[in-house]
């Protein structure tokens, strides 16, 4: 499988190097960081919004940890968790001014400088995680993320939080039309606020860090994310209903100030450019493992759960037709025609 990185060449390179290496049967990456001082020590400063113990944040850590390690030290990855160097709305701002080097954002946090990116927020656009990663592994998906280096972002990798869910404290969510009047919170996606206007809720746009407090102060009465990140952050416990709906991926897309990049020595990106792709395939795996787990989880606790039959699913897409129609009129219906469910 192609790597997801936008740097084919230098994968190319890492690629024989790991040959050549594997054949030695050496574990150490041929870099020689000792004629490094310590004043020219690499320092990156990563920030994402989430919680540690989730698999974006497990990810954060396994990655600065790997880095560390396999750089003698002499390359730090500084991870800042739950927005508390910087928010959702700084975060990208501070990326470009090269405050910091390296976030996380969810995909939908980036169609607001790439609309068409916001394929990935679709409704029921794709029945797993595997077809996720096939389709932004594609060449219609780097296609897409390419476009990011236009506002000078390099996209080095894609880690999962999984497949959202609805929950909310007002009533039930067994059929689309329950969701009728409900204040729903969303993330800055175009996509998202027609998909809610076609099942005719309203929404709201907050940051990830302020979703306890709206829902804990009435703003809102629910919101769609995924269980490992209602989890992290107790939001169930605000909550009456969830329903297991499956109806929307949310990933983060791995962005460096593509200036920084381009300032690092080739071995180092080299380096980088494996360590990730490295962590990448262990966080796919985590974050489907963990999804089993929260739900099993939220399964004891006092909420009333729902689950949409393959049936309701169906009959939800069609409802939800008119969002697709919106893509396909405002950005181009060929980002479409390549997913991975119109190919059979």
């Amino acid at each position: 499988m192609k790597q997801f990185t936008g740097i084919s060449a230098l994968y190319f390179i890492f690629f024989l190097s790991v040959i050549f290496l594997t054949s030695c049967q050496s574990t150490e990456y041929p870099v020689d960081y000792e004629q490094l001082g310590k004043e020219e020590r690499i320092v990156i400063r990563f920030s994402h919004v989430v919680g540690e113990d989730t698999p974006k944040g497990m990810a954060a850590r396994k990655f600065a940890e790997l880095v560390k390690e396999r750089s003698n030290g002499l390359i730090e990855v500084q991870v800042f968790s739950n927005g508390t160097l910087y928010k959702d709305g700084e975060e990208m701002n501070a990326l470009s001014r090269g405050d910091i080097q390296m976030i996380a954002p969810a995909i939908s946090k980036l169609t607001d400088i790439v609309p068409e990116i916001s394929v990935f927020d679709l409704p029921f656009a794709f029945n797993s995680l595997d077809e996720v990663h096939e389709y932004a592994l594609s060449d219609i998906g780097e296609k897409l993320t390419n476009r990011l280096k236009n506002h000078n972002l390099l996209v080095a990798g894609l880690w999962d939080s999984g497949f959202k869910q609805i929950s909310n404290s007002i009533r039930p969510i067994e059929h689309y039309s329950d969701l009728e009047g409900l204040r729903i919170r969303i993330m800055p996606s175009d996509i998202l606020t027609k998909q809610y206007e076609t099942l005719n809720a309203e929404t709201k746009r907050t940051d990830f860090v302020t979703v306890f407090n709206v829902l804990q102060n009435g703003n809102v009465d629910g919101h769609e994310n995924t269980l490992t990140n209602i989890t992290s952050k107790n939001l169930y416990s605000l909550q009456n209903y969830i329903t297991i709906s499956n109806h929307g991926y949310l990933g983060y897309l791995i962005l460096f100030n593509y200036d920084f990049w381009n300032s690092l020595p080739e071995d180092v990106q080299q380096l980088l450019t494996e360590i990730l792709q490295e962590v990448q395939e262990w966080e796919w795996q985590l974050t489907k493992e963990m999804d089993q787990e929260k739900l099993q989880e939220i399964q004891h606790c006092a909420i009333q759960l729902h689950t949409l039959s393959e049936e309701d699913k169906l009959e939800w897409e069609e409802k939800l037709q008119p969002v697709y129609d919106y893509y396909r009129e405002h950005y181009s219906e060929r980002f479409i025609d390549a997913l991975p469910k119109f190919q059979n």
